[in-house]
Formats: structure tokens, C-alpha cells, sequence
């Protein structure tokens, strides 16, 4: 199984994403996708998948190939249990596994629905085969494969038989990737695995990957988890594709070797085209040199010139001195959490939370999945209230928060510009394009629809708009 993309053109408007690009899917590869935001990297996976069109050029697929696609958009859960959500993403075996539930419904209503001996014969026959080729595809594991994954991914045996609805954004995410894991294609394409993913479940993930037998494309910001799961990096950049065998630390050494060798190459083509230009310039006008001007311009003619594609942007900013709060920062005091669930019932979270935050401390919060590390950051910046116990914030504190559903406060329909002009109404025009440059949105870009970024271009708005905010 080997999926060709060949001399591929796609454009965006008025951006060309693709140029005559090209680059295969090979049986077993671990490949990481990377290139800056906006380069294109999500739209190559809807272009193997179909949700997109290429302008030019051939993406060659083998008709057999299952591709399963994990991305961060999960579309709408709703009317499943999390495993039953699971186990339907389970392709043709979840397909036959429908077919088995409603030949076997039949067969139970004969007693009050007699049916002929032809039909008894042609319903037991089709019963047998479909139950064969379940067989085959290993369907009665389907059940046990979904529970491990789910498990794995931090969705334990409680939660199994609850609703989709009730789960936040963050876990319904884990539940769309345990779909896709457990359909086990030919060819896996993941957009960010691990962005919701808390340590324990990465490990988990990192083996899962290890073990699997088929193909693997996938983008992520975590390099570690990048070494340890691929072994080659294919980078987008400059509406162009060039693959690299090796881990992502292997692709940045060879990147800026490739770099350096392609800029000595370019010094040293032009100092001959300065050359022979400076030749026909100065000859070109005498009788005596017209042999030679003109296998000279005939020579220029023929050379393929080198580009040099512009250096990489590098977001470049400082945090400004805030202005300073109190001693104490943020007190709790025996703080606890229940959340309601659809089912009218209430999930513990933690109780008896009690400490301070001090000025300048810098902490990091730890713990296993559904600890509600997420939770308490919440009751803190005043995303949810606390079911018990207080949270005071100290004299002069001023917050900024940022969460992978921080992208989730633009709005869609505001340019750039104007998102962070409202947002920041203290900046002026001028300090607002200032602090978009920082962040590599310059030019029109800043007139770019919220909509239309990708999930790194919007977290880059929500990064700027934070440190802007002077929060301290």
C-alpha cells in the first residue's frame, strides 16, 4: 500500500499553499509533518482524504486503503455511550456488527412471525456469512479493543456507558482519537494527537504508535513525543514538500546544513552571472566580441538560477514589567469541585484544596487523568465557581489565562486586527499592528478572517492579546 502524490498545486485564494510538490506514503512509515503555521499541513491531510481538491496535479490512493483521519475538529457526538461512540468508528467491522444485532432481532421475532423454509434457509445463510467474515476482521474483540483504548486514554470502565453530551471538549477529543484507533486503518493521519493529552496517556499513545503495523502521518507540537515516534520528517514550507529520513532532530541539523549549502551555492552563481553579465556589458557593443557576447547570453539563458527561499520568522516578544500585585496572589481555602451531569448525577472531582500563591512563584500542576488539573485553573481565573470553599485573589491581581480551548473566545467573523484592536482597546493602531508583527501576522495578513486561521495562527492571537493585556 503506497499512496503517490505527485507535482501537487493547491491554492488558497490568492496564497499558493502547493507548487508542483510530491512525496509518497510508504508501507510502515512514521512520518512528522511540520512546516510553520499556515503552511498547509492540515490541508495536505483533507487532500488525502478527500474533503479537499487539489488544482493541479495527482494523488494516486489504492482502492483498498482505509485511512483513518484524527483531527481537531471532532464534529458532533451526540445520542452514543463514550464506548458505543468508540465502537462505531470501527469501519466494516462495526458495519457488521449492526447487520449481526438486526439478523439476530429477526431470528428471535419467527415465534411470532413465521417465515417459509426458503426464506428460514436464505436468512441462516446470510446470518452464517456475515458471522464468518466478522469473524475474520476479528469483531469479537471490537468490544474489549474499544474498552483498552478508551482506558488508555484515560476514560476508565465508569465512564464507558456515559452519554457523549456530558463530556467537555478536551475528553469528547480523546474519545474521537480512540475511534480512529481503534478502526486500526492501513494509514493513519493525525493532526496533533496529543494536544489534550495529559503524560500518562502520551505514554500510552507513544506505545499504541509503536506497535502499530500500518502507515503514520501526523503533525505535533511536542518534538519529544515527535523523536521518539517517527523516522521521517517531511517538511511544508515555501508552497514546497522535502523529506528528510530521520527523527526531528536529525531534520533541523540536516535543514540548516541544506541551507548553508544552498546559500554558498547561490553566492557562487551569482558572482559568475555578475561576471559574465559585466562581460556582454562591456563587449557588447564591439563587432570584434560578438561571438563571444552572444555564446555568453546564450550560456546565461540556460542556467537554472537558484532561489533562496526567505529565512524562517521566528516570533519575537518580551514580557513587559507588570504592574505589581500583593504579596499574596491567590489564596484557597478547603476548595472542592463537582461537576453535574446530563444524567442529573454529580462526578467528584477533588475537595480540600487549601494553599497560597505568592508573588513570583512559578508552579507547575501535575496529575493523573480527570485529577482536574484543568478545573482548578478554571475556579482560579473565574472560568467555573468552586462547589465548596473560597478562592481570593490578592490586591492588584490581574490574570491572563490561555487553554486549548483558549481559541474558542475569538470571533470568527473579526479580522486579525480587529479582534485585538476591540479586545485591547488601550493599544492604538499603531502599537496593535506592532504587536501582530511580533507574532508574524504583518501586512495584509492582519485583515486575515479569524475563521480562516489554523489552530496555531489563532493561538498565536490569543498569546498576543495576553501578553499585551499587562497581566501580571
Amino acid at each position: 500500500m503506497t499512496i503517490h502524490l505527485t507535482d501537487i498545486t493547491k491554492h488558497r485564494g490568492d496564497r499558493n499553499l502547493l507548487t508542483s510538490a510530491s512525496f509518497q506514503v510508504l508501507p510502515q512509515d512514521r512520518i512528522g509533518l511540520v512546516g510553520p503555521n499556515g503552511s498547509g499541513k492540515t490541508t495536505l491531510f483533507r487532500l488525502i482524504i478527500g474533503e479537499e481538491y487539489i488544482d493541479a496535479g495527482s494523488i494516486n490512493i489504492p482502492n483498498d486503503t482505509v485511512i483513518g483521519y484524527f483531527s481537531q475538529d471532532v464534529g458532533e457526538m451526540k445520542n452514543r455511550s463514550a464506548l458505543e461512540e468508540v465502537k462505531s468508528g470501527a469501519g466494516k467491522v462495526a458495519t457488521l456488527d449492526h447487520e449481526i444485532l438486526i439478523l439476530e432481532k429477526k431470528l428471535d421475532s419467527l415465534a411470532e412471525n413465521p417465515i417459509s423454509d426458503e426464506e428460514m434457509a436464505s436468512l441462516m445463510e446470510k446470518y452464517g456469512e456475515v458471522q464468518w467474515e466478522f469473524q475474520q476482521l476479528d469483531g469479537y474483540n471490537l468490544d474489549a479493543k474499544a474498552k483498552a483504548i478508551l482506558t488508555g486514554l484515560g476514560i476508565g470502565p465508569g465512564d464507558y456507558d456515559r452519554p457523549v453530551e456530558s463530556f467537555s471538549g478536551g475528553w469528547k477529543m480523546r474519545i474521537a482519537l480512540a475511534r480512529i484507533l481503534t478502526l486500526n486503518p492501513d494509514v493513519l493521519l493525525m493532526d496533533e494527537p496529543t494536544n489534550h493529552l495529559d503524560m500518562e496517556s502520551i505514554l500510552w499513545l507513544e506505545e499504541w504508535l509503536q506497535n502499530y503495523k500500518g502507515s503514520l502521518v501526523m503533525t505535533s507540537h511536542d518534538r519529544a513525543f515527535m523523536n521518539r515516534v517517527v523516522n521521517r520528517i517531511v517538511e511544508i514550507a515555501n508552497a514546497s514538500i522535502t523529506s528528510y529520513t530521520g527523527d526531528y532532530e536529525y531534520y533541523v541539523r540536516e535543514r540548516d546544513i541544506r541551507r548553508d549549502q544552498l546559500l554558498a551555492a547561490f553566492g557562487r552563481q551569482q558572482e559568475m552571472l555578475s561576471k559574465e553579465e559585466e562581460f556582454i556589458a562591456r563587449f557588447g557593443a564591439r563587432a570584434s566580441h560578438a561571438a563571444q557576447v552572444q555564446s555568453r547570453v546564450k550560456k546565461l539563458d540556460k542556467i537554472e538560477r537558484i532561489e533562496v527561499p526567505p529565512e524562517r520568522k521566528i516570533v519575537q516578544f518580551k514580557f513587559d514589567s507588570p504592574p505589581r500585585s500583593g504579596n499574596d496572589v491567590v489564596k484557597l481555602e478547603s476548595v472542592g469541585k463537582d461537576w453535574d451531569r446530563s444524567d442529573g448525577t454529580k462526578k467528584h472531582v477533588f475537595s480540600g484544596v487549601t494553599g497560597m500563591v505568592r508573588r513570583l512563584n512559578k508552579i507547575a500542576v501535575t496529575g493523573v487523568n480527570g485529577a482536574g488539573k484543568s478545573t482548578l485553573l478554571k475556579i482560579i481565573t473565574g472560568q467555573t465557581e468552586a462547589s465548596e470553599g473560597t478562592v481570593q485573589l490578592g490586591a492588584n491581581v490581574k490574570l491572563g489565562y490561555f487553554s486549548q480551548h483558549s481559541q474558542d473566545v475569538l470571533n470568527p467573523d473579526q479580522t486579525i486586527e480587529q479582534e485585538v484592536s476591540n479586545k485591547l482597546p488601550h493599544l492604538g493602531i499603531g502599537n496593535v499592528r506592532s504587536l501582530l508583527g511580533a507574532f508574524l501576522f504583518s501586512g495584509d495578513d492582519v485583515h486575515k478572517k479569524i475563521g480562516v486561521l489554523s489552530g496555531g495562527e489563532k493561538s498565536r492571537v490569543v498569546l498576543a492579546m495576553i501578553l499585551a493585556g499587562q497581566t501580571n
